[in-house]
């Protein structure tokens, strides 16, 4: 599962963004990657690993909501378990 967030940029700046991945780990966990940057600048990258999917699953949620509260808005999102529309 995928999302992808972005913020409105000032003018003359570039947009920030949010990129939220859930992957599957080769031992049956489950990893919660979090990138975030300025496009184009510098970039930071969390990573989160899960037992379960459910926990992952939720911890993707939730950090998905926080940015929604900061004015971040979901431009896309992927996967099987993906909702229709975010927001």
């Amino acid at each position: 599962m995928r999302i992808y967030m972005q913020a409105k940029p000032g003018p003359a700046e570039a947009p920030k963004y949010f990129l939220f991945v859930l992957q599957q780990d080769l031992l049956g966990g489950w990893t919660l990657i979090k990138e975030s940057g300025q496009q184009g600048g510098k970039v930071s990258l969390k990573r989160e690993q899960f037992l379960g999917l459910e926990q992952a699953q939720a911890a993707l949620i939730l950090a998905r909501d926080q940015q929604l509260k900061k004015g971040f808005q979901v431009m896309f999102a992927e996967g099987e378990d993906a909702p229709a529309r975010m927001a």
